[in-house]
């Protein structure tokens, strides 16, 4: 059985099955509503449920009771019994991508820095991934579960795709990643997905937040942006604990000398005495902050954990931004690396 879903303002409609969530159905019918991390974490795809009631088989982290009282919903994980009228801005830009699903297998393994691997994967029978810089895949695991990464290599270089993966103690996938995966290993993946991409018809300076592995999805758009050229300033922002997690350092500064507009700013929250730091400390979107007292002028782009991203928007819109010039991908752990997390408490 199926129901309705009419979607404010646009006036979009769209069949939700029983069971399926709200945001799978518009994907599957090419209606392009706003998400992050697909699993509740980010708050990217909440939205006003004006009549009807959305449930969800375990309520979300991001959803809040100030949300509840306001009718909101998160539609990433929300499903529905009944037809549904919501309000929710779609998507405005580039035109959605094909998602597919696609065998692929493990080209090279390479360590980053002490917890990060770089995975290149490559697709079976020389197929190739349309995707925008800064969009994700999932792979898809024997059990059915599914692992999100960013993709963090330009579309253009496509031969291969390149994941950076941080290993989490008590994550199944990561540390069979990190610890017997061998090369040559087949994998099930699908994608492009996420609605966390470079916008290349706006003009305005750009601000790239990147915490741990966020600085991922950025390499990607950076690189995108060397192969397209862009002419406004660009000021990339990449905040770790200590030094040992700043990875890639020398691409990004063979960045630098490239572009002339682009400025890399790393960032250390707690920079170990042997380090021996001279750079800008504390949490990165305090550096920003910091650096940009007024942002309405900038589009930004936050990448890294829940909490991080959160605490960006939030102390951005202090300082200007609006949400129509932000966008966000917020990396969530699996729900065994969670639990693992948890019990280490």
């Amino acid at each position: 059985m199926s129901h309705k879903v009419t979607v404010h303002p646009s006036g979009h409609q769209f069949d939700v099955d029983e069971g399926e969530s709200i945001l799978d159905a518009a994907m599957r019918q090419n209606i392009d509503l706003p998400y992050g991390c697909r699993g509740g974490a980010c708050g990217a795809c909440a939205g006003f449920v004006i009549k009807g009631e959305v449930y969800y088989d375990e309520e979300p982290i991001a959803l809040d009771d100030d949300m509840k009282t306001n009718h909101q919903a998160l539609f990433c994980l929300g499903k529905t019994r009944q037809d549904l009228e919501i309000s929710i801005d779609e998507i405005q830009g580039l035109a959605p991508l094909e998602i597919k699903q696609l065998g692929c297998h493990v080209s090279s393994k390479d360590r980053l820095c002490h917890d990060v691997i770089g995975l290149k994967i490559k697709l079976d029978n020389n197929e190739r991934l349309q995707y925008h810089a800064g969009q994700y895949l999932e792979f898809i695991l024997k059990d059915g579960k599914h692992r999100a990464f960013s993709i963090a290599n330009a579309p253009h270089n496509d031969d291969l795709l390149e994941l950076h993966i941080r290993h989490v103690d008590g994550g199944l996938f990561t540390d069979f990643l990190f610890e017997s995966m061998p090369e040559n290993s087949s994998l099930q993946m699908q994608g492009p997905l996420g609605n966390f991409y470079l916008r290349e018809d706006r003009h305005r300076p750009i601000i790239m937040v990147g915490g741990g592995t966020g600085f991922g999805p950025l390499k990607a758009m950076i690189e995108h942006i060397e192969h397209v050229g862009f002419d406004q300033p660009i000021y990339l922002f990449m905040g770790v604990r200590a030094l040992r997690d700043l990875y890639m350092k020398d691409m990004a500064n063979q960045w630098l000398k490239n572009n002339s507009n682009l400025s890399f700013i790393p960032v250390l929250s707690e920079p170990m005495k042997e380090d021996d730091w001279l750079g800008e400390s504390g949490f990165v979107h305090q550096a920003v902050a910091n650096k940009f007292p007024e942002l309405s002028a900038f589009d930004i782009y936050i990448s890294g954990p829940p909490p991080m991203v959160n605490a960006a928007v939030e102390l951005f819109i202090k300082q200007g931004a609006s949400k129509d010039n932000m966008f966000s991908d917020a990396f969530e752990y699996s729900a065994d690396a969670v639990q693992a997390i948890a019990a280490k408490k």
